[in-house]
């Protein structure tokens, strides 16, 4: 176990050694804000209808908004360390960085990597809100853990509270045109 860490631990300082400068930040909350705004609003939209129509909410509608939003060189998407959807698995270079949020909670600011010499990779934490624990908390009721259950049996998605690391969200797109060299 310490070797797997200490192997993500270089992993994610050798991608974070080719951080992109501040602008990068900014243009990678940018491309999110739209992501995160659509799929709050689906979710909330769905648990006004009930539980049943927010997961629908998550398990449809959160994929179609991430895709309608992924073009021009584009990507965005979530992920988490105990995943209810396996097609919501960490693209390969944030997989270090998510193991990172989880093992130091002082390490969760948003962050900028290098894919290449012409794209960037950008994280940020989901902490769990309120309006999630309904699905994701540690009282999840039984109608929903039934259908939870039933559209994912290998669901490891509960038991999270309030304030902790949900996941992330991340996002990948073109470096800038005279952007960072590095």
């Amino acid at each position: 176990m310490a070797a797997r860490r200490a192997i993500l631990v270089a992993a994610a300082a050798a991608l974070l050694a080719g951080a992109a400068p501040e602008a990068d930040l900014a243009r990678g909350a940018e491309i999110l804000a739209p992501f995160k705004e659509r799929l709050q609003a689906a979710l909330r939209a769905g648990l006004a209808r009930g539980p049943a129509e927010a997961i629908e909410a998550c398990r449809s509608e959160a994929p179609e908004i991430a895709a309608s939003l992924s073009r021009e060189g584009v990507r965005v998407g979530r992920t988490s360390h105990r995943l209810r959807n396996p097609a919501n698995a960490p693209p390969a270079w944030a997989a270090p960085l998510l193991e990172e949020f989880v093992a130091d909670p002082a390490a969760r600011a948003p962050r900028v990597v290098r894919l290449g010499d012409a794209r960037r990779g950008y994280v940020e934490p989901i902490l769990m809100q309120p309006l999630c624990v309904t699905c994701h908390g540690d009282a999840v009721p039984e109608a929903v853990a039934a259908k939870l259950a039933e559209l994912y049996p290998e669901d490891r998605a509960v038991g999270f509270a309030v304030g902790e690391l949900r996941g992330l969200f991340w996002a990948e797109f073109p470096a800038a045109a005279g952007g960072d060299p590095r």
